[in-house]
């Protein structure tokens, strides 16, 4: 039963892979009448990813890239500090800050995406890695995942630390970080998530053709007179890889960080 579910589930993904090979004519050809050709191509034919090179979509797949490790990088610093205030240091507020925090995840991006992009236009903020990148570093659900998973670390270890001379900082790195990594991986991942899929963002941030991302650029193959399926299908099948090698990677640490996260 497990396997026939799982089979299901990747179906779309075969279809849309050998939809990536077929000659676009022959793509809805194969579907009527439905049956065992949808997923297994007369011939394979490569058009499709050799258009990709030559119509710059390698550049935009680059662009994502540097835009996801760079907001991975920064991101994981502030999100990991933000939670270690949120979980070990005792301020006034504190509870309200977190509530904040918790809050701030659960308003849809799109809601305040113009209010952002003015902003960042007064700034002059604009077509580069840096307006592409700063609006993901604060994932308020990265926060809260390291937040909670700080919590579960014994207190009495902070304790011996500060008895030792520590400071809060090198409690931070010498013991919560090393103990961390599996909730690392997983805020990692979110924020990887966030940037490598955004579109709204990108489209209204950036003008320079040189500077699109992926998601922009497979959305341009596509317009109201003319669409490529073959070359639609090779893009997502491009854009697929990468995330699911990840969460391939570091599947096992993902699932028992989010497991771990509401025990305290």
């Amino acid at each position: 039963m497990t396997l026939l579910v799982a089979a299901l589930f990747a179906l779309p993904i075969v279809w849309m892979l050998v939809s990536s090979l077929r000659d676009p004519a022959d793509i809805l050809r194969s579907l009527s009448p439905l049956g065992w050709r949808a997923i297994v191509p007369d011939e394979i034919v490569l058009d499709a990813y050799v258009d990709l090179w030559e119509t710059g979509f390698v550049r935009a797949v680059v662009n994502s890239l540097v835009v996801a490790v760079g907001t991975v990088a920064i991101g994981l610093t502030i999100c990991s500090l933000a939670a270690f205030a949120l979980s070990v240091i005792a301020f006034p507020g504190r509870n309200l800050v977190f509530g904040l925090v918790v809050l701030s995840f659960m308003i849809p991006f799109d809601a305040v995406a113009i209010p952002l992009f003015r902003v960042f236009r007064t700034a002059n903020l604009h077509d580069g890695y840096l307006a592409l990148i700063l609006p993901g570093i604060g994932n308020g659900l990265a926060i809260f995942l390291l937040r909670q998973f700080f919590l579960g670390i014994p207190i009495e270890l902070v304790e011996a630390a500060r008895i030792d001379g520590a400071s809060l900082l090198r409690i931070f790195f010498h013991v919560y970080l090393p103990l961390s990594r599996p909730a690392l991986i997983s805020a990692g991942i979110i924020l990887f998530m966030f940037q490598w899929q955004a579109y709204l963002w990108p489209l209204i941030i950036i003008s320079d053709p040189s500077m699109r991302v992926g998601p922009v650029a497979l959305a341009q193959f596509s317009n109201q007179f003319d669409f490529n399926l073959s070359q639609l299908f090779a893009g997502a099948v491009v854009l697929s890889v990468i995330p699911a090698l990840l969460l391939l990677r570091f599947q096992r640490q993902f699932v028992g960080s989010i497991a771990t996260t509401g025990i305290k």
